[in-house]
């Protein structure tokens, strides 16, 4: 079975986007791989990934008290299922300032296990002035973010470990921080 999970983005929301967010601008609109200028390895297309479930938690942040970190393996791509975009739409204003974040700790713990990807259903691992620093953080260590994921629920549902493969098939383009891509969930 397969799963797309990646937001269509129309020319509406495209547009609502670019006025929103000044950094929504072509490679970080609609679900797109932050590389902080790297390059995207080939071997990270297809990950061994987990999906957790911490819907529910928007004004704390997600910490390692939501999660069993003892799941994640070296390699990974590991996502998390907020539930955010069901109820603020991708593109509006509350969308890019409004949406939950990791916690340091958390984002520490897993560069600690040496994952690949850290997949998100909301606009940045971290809010504000922090989002782009804490994006560099982890493309130093090797790991990227995919940010604005969507049907990660459906992961959940069809499979009660929440595990799959996830293969991310970003756009080849050069010099740009952020590339949008297709994420696809083999299950």
């Amino acid at each position: 079975m397969l799963i797309d999970l990646s937001v269509l983005v129309s020319k509406q929301k495209s547009e609502k986007a670019f006025t929103q967010e000044k950094s929504a601008l072509f490679g970080h609109l609609g679900t797109h791989l932050d590389t902080m200028n790297r390059e995207f390895p080939l071997h990270f297309m297809k990950r061994e990934a987990i999906v957790f479930n911490v819907k529910g938690i928007i004004n704390n942040e997600i910490n390692l008290n939501h999660i069993d970190l003892s799941l994640v393996k070296p390699d990974m791509f590991v996502a998390f299922y907020s539930g955010f975009p069901e109820n603020t739409k991708y593109g509006s204003k509350g969308y890019f300032s409004d949406h939950p974040q990791l916690s340091h700790n958390l984002i520490d713990a897993l560069l600690d296990k040496n994952i690949s990807l850290i997949g998100i259903d909301f606009a940045g691992v971290r809010r504000g002035k922090e989002h782009t620093p804490k994006d560099e953080f982890c493309a130093n260590r090797g790991v990227f973010i995919v940010e604005n994921l969507c049907n990660l629920d459906k992961i959940i549902l069809v499979n009660k470990s929440a595990t799959c493969i996830l293969n991310t098939y970003p756009v080849k383009f050069e010099g740009l921080s952020g590339l949008p891509c297709r994420v696809v969930a083999e299950i």
